[in-house]
C-alpha cells in the first residue's frame, strides 16, 4: 500500500502518540497536533491524505477545526474520534463531509482497514480535444474511484494545472491553440511539473516531440488505439512511484 501522510489531531498526548507508533509502523507518515487552532495552522502549511480529528480538544473543538479545514481544502478527508456521545455535532461533521466516526477506544484492525480505502485525492486532468475518446477514459477512471477533469485545448490544460490540485495530466500532443509539447513546456517554464502521460495517434508524425519529451522523464507514452488497461498500470505506477516511463506501442489484434 502506498504511503500516506497521516495527520493525528488529539489533545490526549498518550493517545496520540500510540496511534502514531501504529501507523508509523504500518509505514505511514504522521504528523502530531494536540489542539484545534494548531491543527489548523499546520493543515495550512502542509498537505495530508488522511487527518483523525478528536471532537473534545481545547479552545477550538475538533469538529469547529473540521470546519476550517474544509474551507482549507474542501477534499481534505477526515475522520472524526470520540470517547463521548455527541450525536448531533458528529451527524453534522459528516454531512459536511467527514469520513466517518471511530469510537475509543477503537479496533487498530478497522483502523488498519479504513487506511487502505484511503488513497491521495487521485486528480487526473485529461487533456484531449476528441469528446468520444475524452468522454469514453474519463468514465472508465470515475469508475474505479478517479476524479477526472478534461480540458478540450492546450490553454485550457495550462490553467488547470496551474489552479492546482491536479495529480496527473493525460495530455495529447495534437492539442488546438497549444500543441501538448507547448503545454508540458510551459508548465515546466511555470514551475508546475508533474506526472505526464502522453496520447498521440499520430507517432511518426511527431516522433520529435515524443523525444523531446521522453529526455524530459515524462512518465510514459501510449500510443492510440492502446488498451485502456495500460493507461491503468501507468497511472497506477505513479501513484506508487514505481515509473520507469512506461512507452507503449499500440494496441494490436487480439490484445
Amino acid at each position: 500500500m502506498t504511503p500516506l501522510d497521516i495527520f493525528i489531531v488529539d489533545d490526549d498526548r498518550d493517545f496520540a502518540e500510540s496511534l502514531g507508533e501504529i501507523l508509523a509502523s504500518a509505514g505511514h507518515r504522521v504528523e502530531l497536533c494536540f489542539d484545534g487552532e494548531s491543527a489548523v495552522h499546520i493543515f495550512r502549511q502542509q498537505k495530508f491524505d488522511l487527518t483523525f480529528m478528536d471532537v473534545k480538544l481545547p479552545g477550538k473543538n475538533g469538529v469547529e477545526s473540521f470546519f476550517e479545514i474544509r474551507k482549507i481544502n474542501p477534499r481534505a478527508r477526515v475522520v472524526m474520534m470520540t470517547a463521548y456521545s455527541v450525536e448531533q455535532i458528529l451527524t453534522q461533521a459528516i454531512e459536511h463531509g467527514a469520513l466517518g466516526v471511530l469510537r475509543k477506544p477503537f479496533d487498530t484492525v478497522r483502523l488498519l482497514r479504513m487506511l487502505e480505502d484511503v488513497r491521495p485525492d487521485g486528480v487526473i486532468l485529461m487533456a484531449d480535444d476528441d469528446p468520444d475518446f475524452a468522454d469514453s477514459l474519463r468514465h472508465l477512471l470515475s469508475d474505479r474511484g478517479y476524479k477526472v477533469l478534461v480540458a478540450s485545448n492546450g490553454q485550457e490544460a495550462v490553467a488547470a494545472v496551474m489552479a492546482d490540485g491536479i495529480d496527473i495530466l493525460i495530455l495529447d500532443l495534437k492539442l488546438p491553440v497549444l500543441s501538448g509539447l507547448e503545454v508540458y513546456l510551459e508548465l515546466r517554464r511555470r514551475n508546475r511539473s508533474l506526472p505526464t502521460i502522453i496520447v498521440t495517434g499520430y507517432a511518426e508524425e511527431e516522433a520529435e516531440a515524443m523525444d523531446q519529451l521522453r529526455a524530459m522523464s515524462v512518465a510514459g507514452c501510449l500510443i492510440k488505439p492502446f488498451d485502456p488497461q495500460r493507461m491503468l498500470e501507468i497511472i497506477q505506477a505513479i501513484e506508487n512511484d514505481k515509473i520507469h516511463n512506461l512507452w507503449f506501442p499500440p494496441a494490436t489484434a487480439g490484445e
